[in-house]
């Protein structure tokens, strides 16, 4: 997948191991630099949702229409479809294997722990 970021300065984080361990330590920041490797190798979110232990799943409620995969036990890459229009299933949810591109939002603990 093609892989867009929020910001050049979590960009810069996510691609750069000292600034990786600068941002979130140096227990998480391997997982996060993980997690960019396999999400830029799979061809799709579906692909991308057979990662383990990374734990693909979509949000609700106000983050309606992005995803997350776990950095550990609370922290997530947030993420969104970057697509105009975002491709749908029949059924009108959003259709996984046409997702070949995401903008990363953050990571962080979004459970308020």
């Amino acid at each position: 997948m093609k892989l867009y970021f929020k910001t050049r300065k979590l960009e810069k984080a996510c691609a750069e191991e000292r600034e990786a361990r600068r941002r979130w330590g140096a227990d998480r920041a391997p997982i996060v630099l993980r997690r960019i490797t396999q999400l830029m190798a799979a061809e799709t979110l579906a692909e991308a949702s057979t990662l383990r232990p990374a734990r693909l799943h979509q949000l609700e409620g106000d983050r309606a229409g992005q995803f997350a995969v776990d950095i550990g036990p609370v922290y997530r890459m947030i993420f969104e479809p970057w697509h105009d229009p975002v491709p749908q299933t029949k059924e009108k949810g959003i259709d996984k294997t046409q997702i070949t591109k995401i903008r990363i939002l953050s990571i962080e603990d979004y459970h308020g722990r």
